[in-house]
């Protein structure tokens, strides 16, 4: 990939500047924008494949579009990196996704051109729509408001709930769908292949060429541009795919699909968009990962390649890329057991809601398709599916990252616990992710699973540990099954051991000791077993105990802490309002114990993003944090 000269860009400050461009020119600045991008993840990893498909939509809706006054809301958020650019923060790049440099998603304390936080997906529609009216109720009628809904984000419920309530508001907003036919992996669902079949229909792409020459190939723009759109609107609804079309269906004015990376076109297009009033989508087709061939070929492993060549893009090798010579993922060890514990019994079956390559169901899919489903973006969904799944006798491990699992709360309340059906959550990402920021982080699983009835929580404290659980889960019938574990590598490189069944609520002893009692939940025992080695040195002897489980509680074990100790700290990767700190606590009162008891873990305040070593480190609790509350506590 040839290198063009930073001319035009150098020149962007704001988008102020950008509309000092000739038409003629924005092609050049897209070209220097995808390579800026490129050149920066290249060393500081980030979503490459979806901000590099975006770039022209980017130039496009800014170069036309009065922004900030115009809002624009993007969807998701990880193909917004030109939007960044474009918005005075081309100069801060190098610190994106770094502690205490700029977010990877757009934040609206960060900037005033980014109208609305996102970074979950399919929300932009209901934002957009919530903006308009409030435009229309304070007599801003001439605001636009523009939702770029793309990644898949379109089969998440939510969207098709704002579709439905928008296309009755008479609201004036622009829906823009980025169509590339993939999330991280590749797009499912019946949404999916109606959008396929537009793209592909020979008719109706005869037709679309038809459709651009009225709009923008031969016609000027003014006084004849209302009657062009109604004959378009008109033509659409008896011409594509031998049926009505969806969108329209909606009540909104459809336009596309068109070519998303031709940028001229496009402000073409939404130039005379703006004129027309009330609900409209325009579907446009991008390829993720536009303009770098190894993104553009393998847009999975690009979605987030990690630190890579910007020449070829060969990936570099790092611990993130080569498994084999570290302890495994704990993704891959759920990937790996869920198929061996799959293969014994046959009522397994697996869900995902469109993260299978990213928690390791892939594995399952490639061997068993019939007994592994990914539903799209849809956790509420997925879990209703999984509890009727396990109504018919199944028994399904719904994974689900735990940031995501929030989204289907009510449905586990409702639909899985309150029915005490045996539906076994694995729960990737569990606690502080790190660059991906307060979006993504973990932090909250244990302490709303906590308080629900019939739930048990368990949370590995290694990977032999997570296969057991695994194992125990689908033995144990009588109700929901969560287990919680980090996006991170275990400790054992030989790590597939047998299995063994756990009992249910009962921890483990790690280390004896007599100076103070420290209880840990899940991996970040580990940083603990560092920091017992570290105090060893200064004769400071703590005991430390495996919890195994925040949900039953190990009773015994703490009837016995609370009897030998009156210093004790618990230690969780996650919020500590709520949490194992919190549950101790509780034991503590509702027994009458006395005891100084510390918590350490995410205090209540969203965590910014950083690597995880300097989040936890923020937090208080890495070796370091964990080793002075020690000293603190005992001198």
């Amino acid at each position: 990939m040839s290198s063009l000269p930073d001319n035009l860009l150098s020149r962007i400050k704001l988008p102020a500047d950008l509309k000092t461009l000739r038409e003629e020119e924005l092609p050049q600045l897209c070209a220097e924008i995808r390579t800026f991008i490129i050149e920066q993840t290249a060393s500081n990893p980030g979503h490459l494949g979806a901000s590099l498909g975006a770039v022209e939509l980017a130039v496009a809706i800014h170069y036309v579009f009065d922004t900030p006054h115009d809002r624009l809301i993007w969807d998701v958020g990880h193909q917004a990196y030109a939007h960044k650019i474009l918005t005075g923060r081309k100069d801060l790049f190098s610190l994106n996704r770094k502690l205490k440099g700029i977010s990877g998603f757009p934040r609206r304390s960060e900037s005033e051109y980014d109208s609305f936080g996102v970074g979950h997906s399919s929300t932009s529609i209901s934002a957009a729509l919530g903006m308009a009216v409030a435009s229309s109720l304070s007599e801003n009628n001439h605001r636009h408001h523009i939702a770029v809904i793309g990644d898949g984000a379109m089969t998440g419920g939510m969207a098709i709930e704002a579709l439905n309530n928008a296309g009755v508001s008479g609201a004036n907003m622009l829906v823009i769908l980025n169509d590339n036919g993939i999330a991280i992996d590749q797009s499912v669902g019946a949404l999916s292949q109606y959008l396929l079949k537009i793209v592909t229909s020979r008719a109706y792409n005869k037709f679309k060429d038809k459709v651009w020459i009225l709009m923008g190939g031969r016609t000027k723009y003014g006084k004849n541009s209302r009657a062009i759109v109604k004959q378009i609107g008109n033509a659409v609804k008896s011409t594509i795919l031998k049926g009505s079309n969806f969108f329209e269906a909606l009540n909104f004015r459809y336009f596309g699909p068109v070519d998303g990376h031709d940028v001229i076109r496009l402000t073409k297009l939404l130039r005379d968009l703006k004129n027309i009033k009330g609900p409209k989508l325009l579907h446009v087709i991008t390829v993720k990962g536009k303009g770098f061939y190894m993104a553009e070929k393998e847009q999975t492993k690009y979605h987030a390649p990690g630190t890579f060549d910007k020449k070829t893009g060969e990936l570099v090798e790092t611990e993130e890329t080569c498994p084999g010579k570290k302890p495994p993922k704990y993704q891959t060890v759920f990937g790996r057991t869920i198929l061996e514990l799959a293969e014994a019994n046959p009522r397994i079956v697996g869900i995902t809601p469109a993260m299978p390559t990213g928690c390791s169901l892939n594995i399952m899919m490639q061997k068993m398709p019939h007994r592994a489903f990914d539903v799209g973006i849809a956790e509420q969904h997925a879990v209703t599916f999984s509890a009727g799944l396990a109504a018919e006798g199944m028994i399904p491990f719904c994974n689900i990252y735990s940031t995501f699992m929030q989204r289907g709360y009510d449905q586990l309340i409702h639909d899985v616990a309150l029915q005490n059906l045996p539906v076994v959550f694995c729960l990737d990402r569990g606690g502080l992710v790190g660059e991906d920021g307060p979006t993504h982080h973990g932090t909250f699983d244990l302490a709303f699973l906590r308080s629900v009835p019939n739930m048990v929580i368990a949370s590995p404290l290694n990977e032999k540990e997570l296969r057991n659980m695994m194992y125990t889960a689908q033995l144990d019938k009588a109700g929901p099954f969560a287990i919680r574990y980090p996006r991170s590598r275990g400790v054992m490189p030989e790590w597939k051991t047998p299995f063994e069944k756990l009992e249910i609520g009962k921890g483990q002893l790690i280390s004896e000791g007599s100076d103070i009692a420290i209880l840990s939940i899940g991996h970040i025992g580990n940083t603990v077993i560092r920091a017992v080695s570290e105090l060893a040195k200064e004769s400071i002897r703590p005991a430390h105990w495996d919890m195994r489980f925040v949900k039953p509680l190990d009773e015994e074990l703490l009837h016995q802490v609370f009897g030998r100790f009156k210093k004790i700290i618990t230690v969780e990767d996650g919020t500590i309002v709520g949490g194992l700190g919190s549950a101790v606590l509780e034991f503590m009162a509702d027994h009458s114990y006395t005891a100084a008891v510390t918590r350490l873990g995410v205090p209540d305040h969203f965590i910014e993003q950083g690597t995880i070593e300097e989040l936890q480190a923020e937090c208080g609790y890495d070796k370091s944090g964990i080793v002075r509350c020690v000293r603190q506590m005992i001198h």
